[in-house]
């Protein structure tokens, strides 16, 4: 048995990896500065922003107020046994400002958007779609790519400030209604305990998510291979793709505030 052989293997993971991480660098870079540099497709844009933002909400909302009440019964019942049942709208709404309401929302994208932008774009290429842009001397990366890069990056953290609402409402009516607490106290505790710093957090993170999920979509769509299964694939690897680097870009900026 050959003991070099698991290093071969590593290496070449290793290499693998950095690869498509220069390649979906390099793409994304692309997809950024094309928002910037006319020809613009407004009929595009507004279409993305229609299915990036304003088709998530029920999805996102749904997700959020389940969370907050949640979150609420369970802070609720550790808290109990230290005789800390007070900490709970103070625990809810940074829990789900700071970390659950961008995280969950960054992943209803990545399962919704992110896919969708992928499958769209792969079946383009499929049908040959794109090389008939191409003919007709439209940039596929100005008229396919870019629209849907920023319309996640405008939608998205609105979508994250809605979903914290919601949440922090959710977890509100659970602690009202069950658990006994005073609505006015539960209110007063909420707002005094979450600073500013804690919203920007939140939004950041939401523009930071909508990039990865839509970037990914563009990515796996445009470099889709041929027939039905090169759609299939391309469509499961940008939701695996962005839902990794969304939770990997949360512990970044997690620590990058923390240490503010």
């Amino acid at each position: 048995m050959n003991l070099l052989a698991p290093l071969g293997w590593l290496g070449r993971i290793t290499f693998e990896l950095l690869s498509m991480f220069g390649a979906v660098s390099l793409f994304a870079a692309r997809a950024i500065s094309h928002i910037f540099r006319p020809p613009y497709y407004p009929r595009e844009l507004m279409i993305s922003l229609l299915n990036v933002g304003w088709l998530s909400l029920p999805v996102v909302g749904l997700t959020a107020i389940f969370t907050g009440g949640a979150l609420a019964l369970q802070i609720y019942a550790g808290g109990a046994r230290f005789n800390a049942e007070a900490v709970v709208p103070q625990i809810v709404a940074i829990g789900m400002v700071r970390e659950l309401g961008p995280v969950l929302v960054g992943l209803m994208i990545a399962a919704r958007v992110t896919s969708s932008i992928a499958a769209e774009i792969a079946t383009m290429k499929v049908t040959e779609q794109i090389d008939a842009l191409v003919t007709l001397s439209t940039n596929p990366m100005k008229y396919l790519v870019a629209p849907r890069v920023l319309a996640a990056l405008i939608t998205v953290p609105v979508l994250v400030g809605i979903g914290d609402i919601i949440g922090i409402a959710g977890g509100y009516t659970v602690a009202v209604q069950n658990l006994g607490f005073n609505p006015a106290a539960y209110l007063r505790n909420t707002v005094d305990f979450l600073e500013m710093r804690d919203i920007v957090s939140s939004l950041v993170k939401g523009a930071a998510f909508g990039g990865i999920a839509a970037v990914m979509g563009c990515y796996y769509g445009m470099n889709s291979g041929r027939g039905a299964q090169g759609v299939g694939r391309a469509t499961k690897s940008s939701v695996e793709s962005a839902a990794i680097l969304i939770l990997a870009a949360n512990f970044v900026l997690t620590g990058v505030f923390f240490s503010l």
